[in-house]
C-alpha cells in the first residue's frame, strides 16, 4: 500500500505546552500532521522536539493543551489506548528471542490468535525485507537490521501513527545514509504517518514531506524539505538547516548597498581569481583565510575586504586536496544571483531577492 496523503489530519495539537519545573520543554505549540505524511521534527538537543513526540506517545501529560489523533481527543489517555507505537535509538527487542518471536509480541500481549499472529509477522517482515530472518537471534544480526527488527514490531500491530525517535542515531554513518533511503521507502509502501524525531539536518532533508524546526521549545517554521532549505523563515533556521552565510549590519551595507539581514548558501557562492566572476556581478573581494578538505568538495573561509568572513562551497572537480589547501592567502572574487540572496530581516515578509 503506497503512502498517500488524503487531506485529512492524522496528529492535531493545539497550544500544547509542557513544563518541568521551570523549565518551558514545550511553549503554546499548534501543529498538524496529515494522513500518510513523513513528518519531522528537527533541532538541537533541549529545543522541545522529543518532549513533543512523547506527549504524543503519551508518556508524558501536558501541562496544559489537547492531543488528537484524527478525531480522537486522547489527551488524558495512557499510551496502550492511543493508536500509536514508538521505535527508539535503542531499539528494544529481546535478545532471548527470535525475530518473529519479537515481531509477534505486541500481538501476543493483545491475545491475537496464533495463527493470524504468525501471518501478520510475516507480512510485517516482508514489510522491512527481511523475509528469511524469521529464526535469527537478535545477535546474529547487523545493526541494521535490528534497527529493521524494531519497525516490524512496531508496524505489526497496524499503528495510525508511527513515532520514530531518533531510530538510526546509534548506526555508523554509511549505514545510517542506507538506512534513510530504506525507512522513506518503507513508509511509503505500508502507508502509515510516520513522525520522526532528528537532530541531523540531513537526515531530515532526505526522508521528509515535511519538516518542523524547534527552537526553545517553539516551532521556528513548518515546510517541504526544499521551501525550508531555499527560503528560511529565520536566521536561526538558516543557520541551522545546512550552513549558511549571514550578511548583517555594516557588512551588509557596503557589500549590498542596505541595512538588514540576509543569507546566502554556501554552494551558491561563486569563487574566483580577483580578475574573473564567470559571467556574474562581483559582489565582494576578499583573501582565503582557510580551506576545510571534505573529500568531494572543500569549504573555503574568505575573510572580506569590507570585513566579515564568508564560507564557499566548491566541488573538488580539478587538483589536488594539497594544491587546494595550498590556496590559503590567495586573492579572490565572489559572485552570486539575485534570487539566492535571502532578506531575513525582522521586519521583512519574508523572503526578499536582491534589487539590480
Amino acid at each position: 500500500m503506497a503512502a498517500t496523503n488524503t487531506g485529512t489530519v492524522a496528529v492535531s495539537a493545539r497550544g500544547l505546552t509542557k513544563h518541568f519545573g521551570e523549565v518551558h520543554a514545550v511553549d503554546d505549540l499548534d501543529l498538524d500532521i496529515a494522513d500518510g505524511e513523513f513528518f519531522s521534527m528537527l533541532g538541537p538537543s533541549g529545543s522541545g522536539k522529543t518532549t513533543v513526540l512523547r506527549l504524543l506517545a503519551g508518556f508524558e501529560r501536558p501541562t496544559k493543551g489537547r492531543i488528537l489523533l484524527g478525531e480522537t481527543d486522547v489527551t488524558d489517555l495512557p499510551p496502550y489506548r492511543r493508536d500509536v507505537n514508538t521505535v527508539f535509538q535503542d531499539y528494544a527487542i529481546f535478545p532471548h528471542m527470535d525475530v518473529v518471536t519479537n515481531v509477534e509480541y505486541g500481538l501476543r500481549v493483545k491475545k491475537v490468535e496464533r495463527k493470524e499472529r504468525r501471518r501478520r509477522a510475516d507480512e510485517a517482515l516482508a514489510a522491512v525485507r527481511l523475509e528469511g530472518y524469521a529464526a535469527r537471534r537478535p545477535h546474529q544480526l547487523s545493526g541494521g537490521q535490528r534497527q529493521r527488527v524494531a519497525l516490524a514490531r512496531a508496524l505489526v500491530n497496524r499503528p495510525q501513527v508511527l513515532l520514530l525517535d531518533e531510530p538510526l542515531g546509534a548506526l555508523d554513518l554509511k549505514l545510517r545514509r542506507e538506512m534513510q533511503l530504506e525507512l522513506k521507502q518503507i513508509q511509503r509502501e505500508v502507508g502509515i504517518t510516520f513522525v520522526f524525531v532528528t537532530h541531523d539536518q540531513e537526515e531530515a532533508l532526505t526522508m521528509s514531506d515535511r519538516i518542523a524546526v524547534f527552537n526553545d521549545g517553539r516551532i521556528e517554521q513548518v515546510a517541504a524539505p526544499a521551501e525550508l532549505y531555499e527560503a528560511p523563515a529565520s536566521s536561526f533556521v538558516a543557520g541551522f538547516v545546512g550552513t549558511s552565510n549571514l550578511l548583517t549590519g555594516e557588512t551588509a551595507r557596503v557589500v549590498l548597498g542596505r541595512s538588514g539581514m540576509f543569507s546566502i548558501r554556501p554552494e551558491k557562492i561563486h569563487l574566483s581569481g580577483a580578475n574573473e566572476a564567470a559571467g556574474l556581478r562581483a559582489r565582494a573581494t576578499g583573501v582565503i583565510e582557510a580551506v576545510v578538505y571534505l573529500g568531494s568538495v572543500n569549504h573555503y573561509v574568505v575573510r572580506l575586504d569590507e570585513g566579515g568572513t564568508l564560507t564557499v562551497l566548491r566541488q573538488n572537480l580539478h587538483g589536488t586536496s594539497d594544491q587546494q589547501v595550498g590556496t590559503e592567502g590567495e586573492k579572490v572574487t565572489l559572485a552570486w544571483s539575485d534570487e539566492h540572496l535571502i532578506d531575513l530581516t525582522p521586519t521583512a515578509s519574508g523572503p526578499h531577492q536582491e534589487e539590480t
